[in-house]
């Protein structure tokens, strides 16, 4: 009974002719958001001055991270709406796509523990802040991010090459993610589900202490200043950074603590769209809408387009 290994077919969000016709829309409508929210982001903190500090420095990462993470999952999931009758995708597709979402996701948080950790130095720090934040040291650590997100992804990717499927193959999920895969395999899953749970465990809590960690020195350190306006302003320059790291970890700790009376294919395809689709498309938004020093550089291209 065990497949030759050339597809498996994906079961998508709905089979519904009507309601695929509508998310084809939709998710189109939000995949040119993320592409073009996230690209102008990049643009504006390539070309403005102004905004070439670390802090922006990991925004641009986090804005490519954005990008990668998206196009890992929404094209193909655009393909399938259009699709009518089964849905199929390669063994050699599935198993690429699954590389980069991982690669994304470890990238993602570790980028996000980066970011966390340049606001505790910036406030905490302010007077070392440009010796300890050197444009060589940002290299590292935007290398390391994405380091860690390479060896999540291969951790977790290898052990799925020899894991054995059967026949009909039907995975319950529109994206090739581990977890739907796993579930539609014959034998063999042990040491992939072992992997993914540690590496989660591990890769996961330390990039989340790291943000923990710098948050409570953070905070401990504005709740010291003296004027309400200081504390205003100190919390201002990490709100953004703050609000996307509840959006992630919120979904994330739901997904991964959530009892197995209230699991379900559905549910989990919900809080799937939401960390691989949604957060791309709102982390732009929320950094143009919150951060002042961005809408000033926008507004600076614009005023230079317009003599053009």
């Amino acid at each position: 009974n065990q497949t030759s290994g050339t597809e498996f077919v994906l079961m998508g969000l709905t089979r519904d002719p009507l309601l695929q016709s509508l998310l084809f829309t939709v998710f189109l409508i939000i995949y040119l958001i993320i592409l073009l929210g996230n690209m102008v982001i990049m643009m504006v903190i390539r070309t403005d001055f102004h905004l070439h500090s670390p802090m922006y420095f990991f925004l641009f990462h986090l804005a490519l991270v954005d990008i990668c993470y998206a196009t890992a999952v929404v094209p193909k999931m655009l393909v399938n709406f259009l699709v009518k009758g089964s849905i199929t995708i390669a063994v050699n597709a599935c198993m690429t796509q699954m590389f980069f979402i991982f690669l994304s996701a470890g990238c993602e948080v570790f980028m996000l523990s980066v970011m966390a950790y340049d606001r505790y130095v910036a406030i905490c720090n302010p007077l070392k802040y440009q010796e300890a934040m050197s444009k060589h040291f940002c290299y590292q650590l935007v290398g390391s991010a994405w380091a860690m997100g390479l060896l999540y992804s291969v951790l977790n990717t290898i052990p799925v090459l020899n894991i054995k499927f059967c026949g009909h193959t039907e995975i319950k999920h529109f994206s090739c993610e581990l977890p739907p895969l796993l579930s539609a395999a014959c034998s063999g899953t042990f040491l992939s589900k072992l992997i993914l749970l540690f590496s989660a465990v591990v890769f996961g809590s330390s990039s989340f202490l790291l943000t923990l960690i710098s948050y409570i020195y953070i905070i401990a350190t504005v709740l010291k200043i003296q004027s309400a306006e200081g504390r205003r302003k100190a919390f201002s320059t990490c709100s953004s950074h703050f609000i996307v790291v509840g959006l992630l970890y919120i979904t994330a700790l739901f997904q991964y603590t959530k009892p197995k009376s209230v699991s379900s294919s559905i549910l989990d395809q919900v809080l799937s769209t939401q960390y691989s689709i949604l957060t791309p498309m709102l982390n732009p938004i929320i950094y143009s809408l919150k951060n002042k020093d961005v809408k000033t550089a926008l507004g600076r291209i614009l005023k230079k387009l317009e003599f053009v």
